[in-house]
């Protein structure tokens, strides 16, 4: 059995999380507030991030991208075409890439912002950058499939958008045969 430290809003111990539960690994989760700098956590990673798994008799492996390659190299040939890095060179590469930009570029530019305490995006205004952003999200929020519930820090940015007077033109479209969510016009949402 594993255990994860991991935090519930980090996007790569979620990462990490749905990997596991895809190769069907048993997992005891184990919340590391990173922001405390805990010296038995530091000692597991000295960088002070999540996610790190560990399983006894082993060292532990710190990283998103470290924890994938290694459940690759241990559970990824039993799992035939479920396995989660392909065989072919080529196909490895390509999943490595797009892994990489999302944990790296997407989480730098988008995920991380989101979750964390500034006002906007790009600081304490308003940018393009978070036009950007609530532009994207709102086209998945008319279709309910943003899980709000699940960030507070997300969601109070966005409703600090989406209450602008230049955002109420986009909450009164619809489209035909299309339902919006409960929740789309909704600025106490």
């Amino acid at each position: 059995m594993f255990t994860l430290f991991h935090h519930p809003f980090c996007p790569h111990s979620r990462f990490v999380r749905l990997a596991l539960g895809e190769y069907g690994l048993e997992l005891r989760l184990a919340e590391e507030r990173t922001w405390e700098r805990r010296e038995a956590f530091l000692a597991l990673n000295p960088a002070g991030t999540t996610p790190v798994m560990v399983s006894e008799g082993q060292p532990a492996i710190p990283g998103a991208g470290i924890i994938a390659e290694y459940l690759d190299e241990t559970h990824g040939a039993r799992m035939d075409e479920r396995r989660l890095l392909p065989s072919a060179m080529g196909e490895r590469i390509e999943v490595r890439r797009l892994m990489a930009w999302f944990n790296e570029k997407f989480f730098e530019e988008v995920s991380n912002p989101l979750v964390t305490e500034r006002n906007f995006l790009a600081g304490d205004h308003l940018t393009y950058a978070d036009l950007a952003a609530a532009a994207h999200l709102s086209a998945i929020d008319y279709l309910g499939d943003v899980p709000w519930i699940e960030d507070d820090a997300a969601k109070a940015w966005y409703a600090r958008v989406k209450s602008r007077p230049s955002f109420r033109p986009l909450l009164s479209e619809w489209l035909a045969g299309v339902p919006a969510s409960p929740t789309y016009v909704d600025l106490d949402f």
